[in-house]
């Protein structure tokens, strides 16, 4: 099938049509009389018809599940073992469409109406790495009748999609992606939801899990999830203190990764990335650990025995309270794998987005020449948690109490005027924002409270095409 240039454009576009035009249109119920296949004959069939598709007159069935459609070719002398009635067939699934509009040739003057051509689907289409992308298939025939049964049909299967969006509430953060956020989102998000007939409300705010849920910071791929009604199930953290619930959230790191924020939101007159990058090395200048207690419940959800045993730090009894003390120079809370440019892999590659559990990762005190090499394979492909002084527990619960008297942040130093601080507040880095607290906190895990637009990435890499698709 040939393929257009513009955008994933696939079928005919502009090509063919007048080709199309001296095409003799078929009735709603043609057919070539060819055997179906055995998983068409095992699906309901819907219409059946004559369509134009490419520079290919093909036979095309509707199915309750697959579209499929084989071009019509000449018949060949008897005796020719060449003989084929019917070309290669080719299918695309019907959970796939996500629109379906009438095509017509438009004159210059014209602005709603116009020479009718046929019908074009749109299809979500998975490419590489994880990517959705948006194409299309024009189906020509230029019968009003024959093309009026099928839009009628098309529009109908897709209004039985009802985990698909009608409307939607778009935050954005105007900030964000050197502030191109807003012309990102009208030229390459807004297009895509009103081809979808999905009505938009735009304000402000930012997404922390875009990269954990879709697997790649890859704009169309989350438009693509939204229209196509793809649900994902996500842990959530709440986080309290001296009984009292502070936020709600999915990832939380205290020492070194809380001061690194607190250090950057000082600077926020720097463009973002420099701001960042001046934190890490202001943070690693003054690098000391922070002395608490750490109390957590292991998680006992393992799916099989051999799985419990490779998981588990040694000795660990899981059902019960835990509690480990000492010099830390960083903890991380996760209940996502929290994926990003800077870890590829995530910063809780061992976790998922619904499991039930969390990652809860301590790097105990050592030189700063050990710690920078242990951030340093975040970015890399080598097992970040390969030093001795790094542990690494699946958890239910967990309890931070830092000891103020013996701290190594001292806010007074970082703050912006001089004030007499009454009390030390740590700072905790939870989803990219800024949390200050200045007694333990109790972070707790939530399994599959929420549901978010967003596939699984294991189905994603794990898919297989079943038939000859587009």
């Amino acid at each position: 099938m040939s393929r257009g240039r513009r955008g994933s454009r696939v079928g005919v576009l502009g090509v063919g049509e007048e080709e199309a035009s001296r095409q003799v249109a078929a009735g709603p119920s043609a057919a070539v009389g060819f055997p179906l296949g055995t998983e068409v004959a095992a699906e309901r069939v819907l219409l059946r018809g004559i369509f134009q598709i490419g520079r290919d007159s093909c036979d095309v069935v509707l199915g309750q599940r697959v579209l499929r459609w084989r071009p019509i070719q000449p018949e060949r002398p008897a005796g020719d073992s060449k003989g084929d009635v019917l070309g290669r067939e080719e299918c695309v699934e019907v959970k796939d469409i996500f629109s379906v509009k009438l095509k017509r040739r438009l004159s210059v003057h014209q602005q709603s109406s116009g020479t009718l051509l046929g019908i074009t689907l749109f299809i979500c289409l998975k490419k590489e790495e994880n990517k959705l992308k948006d194409s299309t298939l024009d189906l020509i025939n230029l019968s009003e009748d024959h093309c009026d049964i099928w839009f009628r049909q098309f529009k109908k299967i897709l209004e039985g999609f009802t985990s698909r969006p009608k409307a939607l509430k778009i935050l954005l953060n105007p900030e964000s992606h050197k502030k191109e956020s807003v012309q990102v989102y009208y030229e390459k998000v807004e297009p895509l939801l009103k081809l979808a007939g999905i009505k938009t409300e735009v304000t402000s705010s930012t997404n922390v899990l875009a990269h954990s849920l879709y697997g790649i910071p890859h704009v169309v791929t989350a438009t693509m999830h939204i229209i196509m009604g793809h649900m994902q199930s996500v842990d959530v953290c709440t986080f309290s203190s001296a009984g009292k619930l502070l936020r709600f959230g999915f990832s939380a790191m205290f020492g070194f990764g809380g001061r690194t924020l607190a250090l950057a939101e000082k600077y926020r007159w720097m463009p973002p990335s420099q701001r960042r990058d001046f934190a890490v090395i202001k943070a690693l200048t003054k690098l000391n650990p922070e002395d608490c207690k750490i109390s957590f419940l292991p998680t006992d959800c393992f799916q099989d025995e051999q799985e419990k045993r490779l998981q588990e730090p040694p000795n660990l009894d899981c059902g019960q309270w835990q509690t480990i003390q000492g010099q830390f120079l960083n903890v991380s809370i996760m209940a996502i794998p929290c994926l990003c440019s800077v870890a590829p892999r995530g910063l809780a590659p061992d976790t998922r987005l619904n499991n039930g559990s969390m990652a809860l990762i301590i790097a105990r005190n050592t030189s700063r020449s050990e710690f920078i090499k242990h951030l340093k394979r975040y970015a890399s492909v080598e097992n970040q948690f390969n030093f001795p002084f790094v542990e690494n527990y699946t958890v239910e619960e967990v309890k931070v109490y830092p000891k103020n008297n013996t701290s190594g942040y001292n806010p007074r130093e970082e703050a912006a005027t001089h004030e007499p601080v009454s009390e030390i507040n740590f700072p905790w880095n939870v989803d990219g924002d800024l949390m200050e607290v200045a007694s333990e906190v109790h972070v707790r895990l939530h399994p599959r409270l929420i549901r978010l637009y967003g596939g699984s990435l294991e189905e994603m890499n794990d898919s297989k095409v079943t038939c000859n698709c587009l």
